[in-house]
């Protein structure tokens, strides 16, 4: 099946089998959630190299530090918030402060959580990793992204959280498109307005950029798939080039995507900024085009804000 038509936890679980084969290290500690990321098959072909510790997210974090300790490289997965605020303590100490590298997914990223509703809908897990020293954060946009980062993200030295779309992605890339991790990837110049985005935002943003195209707006759109470390160079030669920068996450715009833009440009490059994401609002029941349109991350919204953005150049 063509990676365009996989879901992401197909092509996830795909991989883990594929680099498993591979590298021996790689082991899988879980949640109770395989079937939920159809990491099932993993554990019937290799039992001795998984652990299901059940709904004990932080003792999920505890047992794959260990086994980092030893040489392994785990990877981790429960629902983002169950990854990052039920475990921060485990993740900061047990992982981080250690200097481990564990590779920690949090799945249904914000509005993709859809009708689990609240409880399952985490706005600020990437807020939350984001405080964490050393702390790289990765959200792919589809399939394609996901299958040339995951060797980089076996071989990076230290804790990964990546946020992980289960369902099919609208595909952006081609195979014959190469990733680095802390390198954004510019999908479309721009003269008047640049659209930083990650995860599902990156085809709103394109979307954006069409109809800004159709009222005389040249807006560059940006794929800022590593959140932490932030691609510096490519946001300041972006604010340079076009004078006006919006960004555009499916998350809190609290300490996130828009927030590490925003100081940097502040300290630096003091440049007219627009943010789409959620103010300031927990999760809901809800499926995710209701949940985007009442959180304000459509096209269109994106779309006014780049205006706001282009009027503050005056």
């Amino acid at each position: 099946m063509a990676l365009e038509n996989k879901e992401m936890r197909e092509v996830y679980a795909d991989l883990l089998l594929e680099y498993a084969a591979k590298d021996d290290r790689l082991v899988i500690v879980e949640a109770d959630l395989m079937k939920a990321v159809k990491t099932t098959i993993f554990g019937q072909t290799y039992p001795e190299r998984t652990i299901n510790v059940g709904v004990a997210e932080a003792n999920m974090i505890c047992v794959a530090a260990g086994m980092a300790a030893m040489g392994k490289v785990p990877f981790t997965h429960t629902f983002t918030p169950f990854a990052t605020r039920r475990c921060c303590d485990q993740v900061t100490l047990s992982v981080a402060y250690a200097g481990l590298h564990v590779k920690m997914v949090g799945s249904d990223p914000g509005v993709t959580a859809e009708l689990n509703g609240g409880t399952h809908m985490s706005m600020e897990d990437v807020a939350i990793m984001r405080n964490i020293p050393n702390m790289l954060i990765f959200e792919p946009t589809d399939g394609v992204q996901l299958r040339k980062a995951f060797p980089q993200i076996i071989d990076h030295e230290g804790p990964v959280y990546m946020r992980l779309l289960r369902l099919q992605p609208v595909s952006v890339f081609s195979e014959d498109d190469e990733f680095t991790l802390g390198k954004a990837i510019t999908l479309r110049e721009g003269k008047d307005v640049a659209i930083i985005a990650y995860g599902i935002m990156v085809s709103e943003a394109l979307e954006a950029a069409e109809i800004l195209k159709n009222e005389g707006i040249d807006a560059a759109v940006i794929n800022m798939h590593t959140i932490k470390p932030l691609d510096e160079e490519t946001v300041l030669k972006a604010a340079k080039e076009t004078g006006a920068i919006v960004t555009a996450e499916n998350h809190s715009i609290l300490n996130a995507l828009g927030s590490a833009v925003a100081e940097f440009l502040a300290e630096n490059y003091p440049t007219p900024m627009q943010r789409v994401g959620v103010r300031d609002h927990f999760g809901e029941v809800g499926k995710r085009e209701f949940l985007m349109e009442k959180y304000g991350l459509k096209a269109a919204d994106i779309v006014v804000a780049a205006k706001k953005a282009i009027e503050m150049k005056k």
